[in-house]
């Protein structure tokens, strides 16, 4: 190969492309002739001008042929950073996956195959299969994780083993859950904007992540970080920051503004389900009222919380955690308030239901008034169940009501008109035996309409917000308040409540998974790891081998279309990756 030889006859793509583009702009020659000239058709060359004219706009990026070469010894994997990155994460047992996921926070780029080869280098040897409650119980990293920032979008690709929860990306995009949580007051910081700030939150709520007070893999992995539209997630210390600049009013407003979205998708039925819920205090609690915990069967230092509940479609619409007890039988007013402000007439509300002990008859009487139907449970005095017991058999009526697993139960009732102190006029009481329980169960309502196997019915469902409630406290953490989260509380709820409601509208479409609780929706679907790729317009997705996959692909084919603003308004595809 003579010097003249190798300008004249280019053998590599690049450099013929070189020359060609060269002969075009400089020589002044004709398309055709240098398309002849170097062996092209006149529409592949043509194609290779414009192409060239567009790379030629992102120079200051990036140079279309020429690669500065860097300075300096190429730095080898045998040696330096990634080698002790990556023997003091195995010490510490962990996966050739996860210890790739740590190397991408920090900007080692390095492959799986070279960290297994450090490995065997190093002497280690395979890790044994485990369950995924071992794993879980790992020792965290002691390595400085990089700082929290937004994300440039250029292409590039990396590992997470947290990316199932960018499955629910569509869904916040979709029901304008990001246009209500830019609409709504919540503070933004000098690096993170309002709504990359709330992501964070509910990224950790979807992702199982316990407390806020360890700075673990959540804060390294850049797929839970990418949920936000930043490099990798906050530490723990920003978390507590943000949330004292929180008000109540602005969780009240953004509730308001997520109601608006769930009556227009028609989330929202004529019946609101109302419990209390029990948040303990785990600090200095002198400040704090007792509260009766079912859970751990006695009263505790605590903060008491109300949430509303839909029983059809499972959305929590309403929470407040600044209950007192000089206030408690007021809060069923507070949510009545809280609906009309939301959708200027309560014509939709219907029916509340609650336990006993909710409310005062007084305020029964405020919900009569105000054409809501109620259904709650009398409290049962000693002269009232005797009075029952004394009655004969055949005052009772026997009724056959659907029971769980579409099988029917057989309970006896009596349906009276009573009067109760501080009501006007007359209560319907549907007085029920036969269930199961040493007393029997006393059900009041202002409904007169109903039949006493459909008020039975109704009130039963009830007990899917007590269910709701608990898959809170476990799934959700909300008893795992510590005490330098006092102020957050309300807020965490209100980020617990919005995670939910995510996971609810996912499983709605999981066909017959619907039913599932949110933890089984996050261990069946959500939980998974995926390889990321960021590539021009798309960000795809390639989720690991699992039972479920084929399934979620499927029902997020109809999201492809779809562009998220805060990601630089790329779409996401979802596919499945070759391994499991």
């Amino acid at each position: 190969m003579t010097p003249e030889n190798y300008f004249s006859n280019p053998q590599s793509i690049a450099q013929k492309q070189y020359e060609a583009l060269k002969s075009y702009f400089t020589g002044r020659e004709k398309a055709e002739v240098v398309a002849h000239k170097f062996g092209y058709t006149y529409r592949g060359f043509t194609t290779i001008v414009s192409d060239f004219r567009k790379r030629l706009q992102q120079y200051c990026l990036q140079d279309p042929f020429f690669q500065p070469r860097p300075k300096g010894r190429m730095k080898s994997v045998s040696d330096g950073q990634t080698r002790e990155v990556v023997i003091s994460l195995r010490k510490k047992y962990y996966s050739v996956e996860d210890i790739k996921v740590v190397l991408d926070s920090k900007g080692l780029q390095v492959s799986e195959k070279t960290i297994y080869t450090i490995l065997k280098q190093e002497g280690f040897s395979r890790l044994p299969r485990r369950l995924k409650a071992v794993k879980a119980q790992l020792e965290p990293p002691q390595i400085q994780a990089a700082k929290s920032d937004m994300i440039d979008f250029e292409d590039e690709e990396f590992k997470s083993a947290s990316a199932g929860i960018i499955t629910l990306l569509p869904y916040i995009e979709h029901y304008g859950i990001r246009k209500a949580i830019e609409q709504s007051g919540y503070p933004e910081t000098k690096t993170i904007d309002k709504l990359s700030s709330i992501l964070s939150f509910i990224a950790l709520k979807a992702s199982d992540i316990s407390r806020y007070t360890t700075d673990d893999l959540w804060c390294m992995d850049r797929g839970t970080g990418l949920f936000a539209a930043l490099n990798v997630l906050p530490k723990a210390a920003w978390y507590t920051s943000y949330s004292h600049r929180v008000t109540s009013k602005m969780n009240r407003e953004f509730l308001t503004g997520l109601h608006k979205i769930w009556k227009e998708e028609g989330l929202l039925g004529d019946t609101a389900n109302l419990d209390f819920t029990t948040v303990p205090y785990w600090g200095e609690g002198d400040h704090l009222e007792n509260n009766w915990s079912g859970k751990r069967g006695k009263a505790l230092s605590s903060l008491l919380a109300v949430l509303a509940h839909d029983p059809d479609s499972g959305i929590i619409d309403y929470a407040n955690a600044d209950v007192k007890h000089n206030n408690e039988s007021a809060v069923v007013l507070e949510f009545l308030d809280f609906y009309k402000d939301s959708n200027k007439k309560t014509d939709s509300l219907k029916y509340l239901v609650f336990d006993s002990k909710f409310t005062s008859y007084q305020n029964l009487n405020i919900l009569n008034k105000e054409g809501i139907r109620f259904l709650t449970i009398r409290r049962r005095g000693k002269n009232l169940v005797d009075r029952l017991n004394t009655l004969a058999a055949n005052e009772w009526k026997t009724i056959r009501v659907e029971a769980s697993g579409h099988k029917k139960r057989t309970l006896k009732v009596l349906d009276e008109k009573v009067t109760l102190p501080g009501y006007e006029g007359n209560v319907r009481q549907v007085s029920i035996t036969g269930n199961g329980k040493i007393k029997p169960a006393i059900i009041i309502s202002n409904d007169m309409d109903l039949s006493a196997e459909q008020i039975i019915r109704k009130y039963a469902r009830r007990w899917l917000v007590e269910k709701a409630i608990s898959e809170q406290i476990e799934f959700f953490h909300l008893n795992k308040v510590s005490s330098s989260m006092v102020i957050k509380v309300d807020f965490d709820l209100t980020m617990s409540i919005v995670t939910h409601n995510l996971y609810r509208l996912f499983a709605r479409d999981m066909d017959r998974y619907a039913h599932r609780s949110d933890q089984r929706i996050y261990q069946e679907f959500i939980k998974n790891a995926a390889d990321i790729k960021i590539q021009g317009e798309t960000i795809v997705i390639q989720l690991k081998k699992k039972r479920s996959l084929p399934l979620v692909i499927e029902k997020l084919n109809q999201f492809t279309e779809l562009k998220y603003p805060w990601l630089s308004n790329k779409k996401i595809r979802f596919e499945g990756a070759t391994y499991s």
